[in-house]
């Protein structure tokens, strides 16, 4: 099979979040599986081109229709650790991918919505026919849009549509201005609720909308997530569309990329170790105290890893922190937020516990420590407002690394509660908590604490149990060419 990703981030190359990860190990599962599989992405500035191997021009006179005029563009094509990629490179006095940054632009819905034209152009110029094209987050929402409003009607009509929903707080909302940048014009027709009209917004197009719209099938990266964002405010104003387009709706769970997240084989890790040699493990929590002057005390390490942003949870992440500490842990905690408030907030708590014998803030991020993060720590707490799927459970159950997490999502469908899941015993991974509060933090913080303290025999059967779960993208990959082929015969 044929398959063209489109998607403005893949790991390592350019990377934001957990999307980057998903295009790079799908990617490469399918690859595994036999599948011929091309990722296109805009050639941003700020890429990481030592992970480019072999980069060079393969088309230069791809011409984009952009409003009444044609922006010329070049295409790049390098392997990113073995996996084919095209970067759309546009010569435009917009620069519209040569910011220093992804996103945060004011006018992101324009510089991708140019994106999308532009991968299509490539594709129906260069003769690109593929089976099936797969599109991420509202960044290439309009892709299915030009397919099937343009490019069919010049003869592109075999590919089929697959498209992923990361996160549904982030929609992509844009005036009229895009359907003319792209050629689509016709507000009439789109300004319409059941094509791409904002459910909140009677003059904006919204582009993850259009993508629901027009796809063939929808996934998102957890069954849980799939039905919480149909049924309740997850849907972020989005419940009537993917009510109406319930039955191409479906949730595959993300895996994880056990070549980069694996202790047998961490080359950041001065410890490797697996589940039949455990205690080894305990030589990474020494290296991770003296790197982060902690004492070298009888006491469980707590961590967070990841953004600092009201998804994550950051007012539970905070009293996680003096929770650990007036039980007697230890806390460590790796992140920083693009909001400049709640950055301030975790500055001043650092300084705050800067003295602390048992507390490291880390504000930043940095790939190396968070490997020993994980390989060091004892339990990882996940608090999430919401989440659709959640990589940091995953990568800390491979590593021996209890998860404390909120019963929402994809850590719903990967964190089985110790006590009181209705998994057998050898299936139960972690700690859970329902409601988003203090106490019911408190309460799965407490069980976990205890067993660490009083039960450590059993404590390290959990442990076991987490490294023994399989969450490689060998499933998810499975599932995915199982959509494929179910849309191909449509």
């Amino acid at each position: 099979m044929y398959i063209v990703m489109i998607a403005s981030e893949c790991a390592p190359v350019a990377k934001v979040g957990g999307l980057a990860d998903v295009v790079y190990g799908l990617t490469r599962e399918l690859e595994v599986r036999g599948n011929d599989v091309e990722i296109i992405l805009p050639k941003y500035n700020c890429m990481r081109y030592d992970h480019i191997y072999g980069l060079e021009q393969v088309y230069d006179d791809l011409w984009v229709p952009y409003y009444n005029r044609k922006v010329h563009c070049s295409v790049y094509f390098g392997f990113v650790h073995g996996r084919k990629c095209f970067f759309i490179d546009p010569h435009f006095e917009k620069n519209f991918f040569n910011r220093g940054i992804f996103y945060g632009s004011d006018d992101d819905p324009e510089r991708f919505a140019f994106f999308c034209r532009a991968a299509m152009e490539y594709m129906f110029q260069s003769g690109k026919n593929p089976d099936i094209i797969h599109c991420h987050d509202w960044q290439t929402g309009l892709v299915p849009v030009l397919l099937y409003e343009i490019y069919q009607q010049q003869g592109m009509t075999h590919p089929r549509v697959c498209y992923t929903l990361h996160n549904m707080k982030h929609q992509g909302t844009a005036g009229e201005y895009v359907l003319r940048e792209t050629g689509l014009n016709r507000a009439e027709y789109f300004y319409h609720p059941d094509r791409m009209l904002d459910t909140f917004n009677p003059f904006a197009v919204n582009l993850m909308k259009a993508g629901i719209v027009y796809s063939n099938f929808v996934t998102t990266v957890s069954p849980r997530y799939s039905e919480e964002i149909k049924y309740s405010a997850q849907g972020n104003g989005l419940g009537h569309t993917l009510y109406v387009h319930g039955d191409k709706i479906g949730g595959v769970l993300n895996g994880v990329d056990y070549e980069v997240w694996n202790p047998e084989t961490d080359i950041h890790i001065p410890y490797n170790y697996g589940a039949k040699d455990l205690d080894v493990k305990y030589g990474n929590k020494e290296v991770l105290r003296h790197r982060l002057l902690l004492r070298q005390d009888y006491k469980p390490i707590i961590a967070y890893i990841g953004r600092l942003d009201s998804q994550k949870g950051v007012d539970l992440i905070r009293h996680a922190i003096f929770y650990a500490l007036e039980h007697n842990c230890q806390f460590v905690l790796l992140g920083s937020s693009p909001d400049h408030d709640i950055n301030y907030h975790f500055w001043h708590l650092k300084h705050h516990l800067n003295d602390h014998p048992d507390c490291h803030l880390e504000i930043g991020f940095s790939e190396e420590l968070a490997h020993l993060i994980y390989a060091g720590a004892d339990m990882i707490v996940v608090p999430s407002l919401f989440e659709p799927c959640g990589l940091t459970q995953l990568i800390a159950m491979k590593y021996g690394t209890v998860p404390i997490v909120r019963e929402t999502g994809g850590l719903a469908d990967t964190v089985f509660d110790a006590d009181y899941s209705d998994k057998p015993y050898d299936e139960r991974n972690g700690y859970v908590f329902n409601d988003y509060s203090r106490e019911g933090l408190e309460s799965a913080m407490h069980r976990a604490i205890e067993l660490w303290y009083a039960h450590p025999d059993y404590f390290r059967g959990l442990i076991v149990n987490g490294m023994n779960c399989d969450y490689s993208w060998n499933h998810p990959g499975g599932h995915y060419r199982n959509i494929y082929e179910h849309i191909l015969d449509r």
